[in-house]
């Protein structure tokens, strides 16, 4: 079948990571309905906010030579983002494998499969996303398939390399640079509004139905009066 690996994706600019740390992922999810991974993909490990370019990697089921080989590529800020051929049993990261990532920067990984030596990811912190754990490992099988840097599916989504990956406590959002550098300043201006409006709401001051405009669409349905 054969090996495709392909260069680097081009790091983030710096004014759109600082941009995307300034919103909650589940904020986007106002305005985009793509680009979500399922809800099977959870936060396993860390607790600090996830943005960087997609380091794709498509793994054959159970063999991790790829992986291994992409560990001493990652640069700083960089999210690996991996397809494990619908392997949900063995696990091909670790203890190992998030201790070099975190050495070198990385800023998180996401695996549509799960991981393992979860007490030693929670130790070295960091973010780790993956549909659950296992006890199984990948081994170092060298199969002649899979690839670095190739456009992949994760939990649903198309991932291309160097899209940008956002996760928190909420899930995972892979989206295009340029679609993402548009939201941002409505999203940001959103955020900043929220607990105001909280305020107001639990106050009694405001209602809600009136406020996020559902009553005038129900007045439009002729729903209500």
């Amino acid at each position: 079948m054969g090996i495709e690996i392909n260069t680097m994706p081009d790091p983030l600019d710096e004014d759109l990571r600082e941009l995307a740390g300034a919103v909650e992922v589940p904020t986007l999810g106002h305005y985009l309905t793509k680009g979500f991974c399922g809800f099977e993909i959870r936060r396993i490990a860390g607790t600090r906010p996830m943005i960087g370019p997609a380091v794709t990697l498509s793994m054959p089921p159970g063999d991790s030579t790829l992986l291994h080989y992409t560990a001493d590529q990652v640069r700083p800020g960089d999210v690996v983002v991996i397809s494990h051929g619908e392997d949900y049993r063995s696990a091909p990261v670790g203890a190992v494998l998030a201790s070099v990532l975190a050495h070198r920067g990385a800023a998180g990984v996401v695996i549509d499969g799960v991981c393992t030596d979860v007490d030693a990811l929670m130790a070295v912190g960091l973010p780790v996303y993956a549909r659950g754990t296992s006890a199984l490992t990948t081994k170092l099988l060298g199969l002649d398939e899979g690839g670095v840097n190739v456009p992949i599916t994760c939990a649903g989504v198309d991932v291309e390399p160097g899209m940008v990956v956002l996760g928190d406590a909420n899930g995972v959002l892979c989206v295009d640079r340029e679609e993402l550098r548009i939201l941002l300043p409505e999203a940001i201006t959103d955020d900043s509004e929220e607990p105001a409006l909280i305020d107001a709401l639990t106050r009694g001051s405001a209602r809600l139905g009136q406020e996020c405009g559902a009553n005038e669409l129900l007045r439009g349905l002729g729903a209500i009066v």
